[in-house]
């Protein structure tokens, strides 16, 4: 299942908007500000398909009923792009745990890559809900070795992808990989470079967040 956010009018759109210009682009803190925005919505739209239990709390004037989560998710990211996305699913679900994976494109002299991973920090995910966020679905190459990566640290009763731009043959390739994940979006492109970019997209989100990296 795709969730795409921007399909109904909110401020989202605006946010996304400007992760996208080029002018705006030049202000790294609302940059990221923008991606941790996107975040929050995405992980309030999250909550309501969450499994919930009735609880009492005591008040000063007696004892009210409510409804909360039962259990924590696990909220994993994508290094370094994924971190202001991040971030605003851990505003709101400010009691999860957390995973942080570095996955990254290996460039060869021809122009192709390959997916590298060198590191993991991850709690149990038997049975968990886990939510992974990275800015950009591009190619789903990153995402699937990502998930491939994720279960040797335990199998997840259910997984969300959240990304700030996706790209239909992203979503195909994961959907193919992963069948049973649901992913949310604030906006679907269409067009894939050769190269494995984006189009319109909006560049390179962890250049954009933090600063140009040098290539390697």
């Amino acid at each position: 299942m795709v969730v795409n956010l921007s399909k109904h009018f909110s401020l989202l759109n605006q946010w996304v908007a400007e992760i996208r210009d080029l002018e705006v682009q030049q202000d790294r803190m609302r940059f990221r500000r923008n991606l941790e925005r996107i975040g929050e919505v995405a992980a309030y739209e999250i909550s309501k398909t969450l499994p919930y239990d009735t609880s009492e709390t005591q008040t000063p004037m007696g004892t009210a009923t409510s409804k909360v989560l039962q259990q924590q998710p696990v909220l994993a990211t994508i290094l370094r792009a994924g971190l202001p996305l991040h971030q605003g699913l851990l505003n709101y679900f400010d009691r999860a745990d957390n995973a942080f994976i570095s996955a990254y494109r290996k460039h060869q002299p021809d122009g192709s890559f390959e997916i590298s991973l060198d590191y993991i920090s991850c709690p149990d995910l038997d049975n968990r809900v886990v939510i992974i966020a990275d800015p950009m679905l591009a190619t789903g190459a990153s995402l699937v070795k990502t998930l491939q990566y994720l279960r040797d640290e335990g199998e997840p009763k259910e997984i969300h992808i959240v990304t700030a731009i996706a790209c239909t043959v992203g979503i195909e390739y994961v959907h193919r990989n992963e069948p049973n994940v649901r992913i949310w979006c604030g906006a679907v492109d269409d067009e894939l470079t050769a190269k494995g970019y984006i189009v319109p997209g909006l560049g390179d989100a962890g250049d954009l967040a933090y600063g140009n990296k040098q290539q390697s």
